[in-house]
C-alpha cells in the first residue's frame, strides 16, 4: 500500500488495530507450535533536541570602497533596536592614522527607540593605530603615495588613541574637512549609511582607503581604546589593506537565534498542532510561534482525541528552571510510544516573528517497518511561517525578541502555515538544529 496524504489517517487506525488482532489471535491460540510471536509494540522513546549554530559576536559587516576627494560610497543593512555601527577608514595621507566611531560603536537608535538619522559626522573620531611612527600630514614619506611599499615606516609598539591624546607635535586636518558620515532609514530596520571624502573643498586633501564596518550589539569589534592594534587593523590604518580585518569579523558576524521552550505530543491519529495550508487552529500555536510561550497550546491538547500523551521541554540540561536554548544547550524529554504512533513537536525560532520549527503536520511516524526509529531525525524537520504576524529581517525585526516592548507586539497577518517562503534568508534546519531519538 502506498501512502499519501489523504490516507495517512488510515495507517494510523490500520496499526492499532492490527495489532490487537494479532494480540488477541496469541491469546486464542494454545498450540505452542502455532502460536505468532508478538514484537514489543511500545517503548520509551527519548529526544534531544540542540542548538547548533555557531555563536556569533556581531550581526553584519562588510567593507567599503576607497573615495577620492570629492568621491561617496554608500553601503546599507537591517539592524534593531540595540543595534551600533562601528566603521573604521584609513586616512591615506597619514603613516597609521583612521576615522572611526568610539571603540563601542555608535548606536543607531536613540533612547526613544528612533532611529538617528542625519549628519553624524561629529561622533567620527581620528585614531591613531599606534602601530608606526607619525610624520607630518601629508608630506611623510612612508605615507601613500610617497612610501616604497607596505609596511615601510618605523614600528611604533603602541596603542590605539586619539590623535588629541597622542601629542605628536603635528597639525592634523579638521575631521569636517575630510569625510563626512549619513545615516538614513526607510521605517523598518534598513539602514543606508552615506560616506563622502570632502577634503576636495580644503586645503588638505587625502584619498580615504576601503575600510570595513560591522553592525553589532556590543563589544568593541574593530579596536579597542589603549590596546594594541590587532586582527588586522595595522594593515587597514598603515596601508588601507581592509581584507585581514574584514575577513575576522565577518567570521565573528551573523544570524544567531535561540530556541524557545516548546511542546511535544504522540499521537495515533490527527493533526494536534497546525494543518498545512490551512490557518492556525487558535489553540496556542500563535503564542508559541511569536512569543515562545508553550502553555497555551499544551493545555488545549489535553484530552483531544488521537492524543496519547503530551508536555512541555522548557528546561535545558544542566539548569533548574524553563529558558530558551542558546548555542551549544540542549532539552532532552522521554515518553512511551506504540506502533503506529507519531511525534510531533514544536519549539519558536526566537529571532523571528512567527517561525518555528517541526515535523510534518502529522507529525513523524516514530516505527518504521515495525522498528523503532532512532538516530539523527533533523533531515524530516521543517521551518514553518505561523502565518499569525507579518516577518521582519531575521534577527533585526523590532517585533522579535528580545526587540519587542511585549508579547503579540508586531503587525497581525491571517496566512496559511506554510514553510517558510519569504524575502529573507535564513540558515537551513540543519545549520540551526539537531534532533536525535534514542529507544529503550
Amino acid at each position: 500500500m502506498v501512502l499519501t496524504k489523504n490516507n495517512k489517517h488510515m495507517k494510523k487506525l490500520i496499526y492499532p488495530a492490527l495489532a490487537s488482532m494479532l494480540i488477541l489471535s496469541a491469546c486464542l491460540d494454545d498450540d505452542d507450535d502455532n502460536k505468532i510471536i508478538i514484537p514489543d509494540l511500545k517503548g520509551t522513546f527519548t529526544v534531544k533536541i540542540e542548538n547548533i549554530q555557531m555563536g556569533k559576536s556581531f550581526f553584519n559587516s562588510g567593507t567599503t570602497d576607497a573615495m577620492g576627494p570629492g568621491a561617496s560610497y554608500s553601503f546599507g543593512f537591517n539592524a534593531g533596536k540595540g543595534a551600533k555601527l562601528s566603521l573604521a577608514t584609513m586616512l591615506v595621507q597619514s603613516n597609521d592614522l583612521f576615522y572611526g566611531f568610539g571603540d563601542e560603536g555608535y548606536a543607531l537608535y536613540d533612547s526613544n527607540g528612533d532611529a538617528v538619522v542625519g549628519d553624524v559626522s561629529s561622533a567620527l573620531m581620528l585614531w591613531d593605530a599606534g602601530t608606526e611612527v607619525n610624520q607630518e600630514p601629508g608630506t611623510g614619506a612612508d605615507q601613500a603615495p610617497r612610501q616604497a611599499g607596505p609596511n615601510t615606516g618605523a614600528t611604533e609598539n603602541g596603542t590605539v588613541k586619539l590623535i588629541a591624546d597622542v601629542n605628536d607635535g603635528y597639525t592634523h586636518p579638521e575631521l569636517t574637512e575630510v569625510i563626512k558620515v549619513e545615516l538614513a532609514h526607510d521605517g523598518g530596520t534598513l539602514f543606508t549609511v552615506t560616506l563622502t571624502n570632502v577634503s576636495d573643498m580644503y586645503a588638505f586633501q587625502s584619498p580615504l582607503a576601503p575600510g570595513v564596518w560591522t553592525v553589532h550589539n556590543s563589544g568593541m569589534p574593530l579596536f579597542i581604546e589603549d590596546e594594541a592594534a590587532a586582527n588586522g587593523l595595522e594593515g587597514l590604518a598603515e596601508d588601507g589593506a581592509n581584507a585581514d580585518l574584514a575577513s575576522y569579523v565577518a567570521d565573528m558576524s551573523g544570524y544567531v537565534s535561540p530556541f524557545a521552550p516548546g511542546v511535544f505530543a504522540i499521537t495515533y491519529q490527527g493533526y494536534p498542532f497546525f494543518e498545512e495550508g490551512k490557518p492556525d487552529f487558535g489553540l496556542g500555536l500563535e503564542d508559541l510561534a511569536e512569543d515562545g510561550n508553550p502553555a497555551i497550546l499544551d493545555a488545549s491538547i489535553d484530552g483531544e482525541a488521537g492524543v496519547r500523551s503530551h508536555g512541555v521541554f522548557s528546561v535545558p540540561n544542566g539548569m533548574s528552571s524553563g529558558a530558551p536554548i542558546f548555542p551549544g544547550e540542549y532539552y532532552e524529554f522521554s515518553f512511551d510510544a506504540y506502533l503506529g504512533d507519531y511525534l510531533n513537536l514544536a519549539t519558536m525560532l526566537v529571532q523571528s516573528n512567527d517561525l518555528f520549527i517541526a515535523f510534518d503536520d502529522m507529525g513523524l511516524d516514530l516505527f518504521n517497518n515495525g522498528s523503532p526509529v532512532t538516530g539523527d531525525v533533523t533531515s524530516s524537520l521543517k521551518l514553518w511561517d505561523g502565518g499569525t504576524e507579518v516577518n521582519e529581517y531575521p534577527g533585526a525585526g523590532n517585533n522579535q525578541a528580545p526587540r519587542q516592548a511585549g508579547a503579540n507586539t508586531g503587525t497581525t497577518e491571517s496566512k496559511a502555515i506554510m514553510v517558510v517562503d519569504d524575502e529573507f534568508v535564513l540558515p537551513t534546519v540543519e545549520q540551526l538544529v539537531r534532533v536525535t531519538i534514542s529507544f529503550n
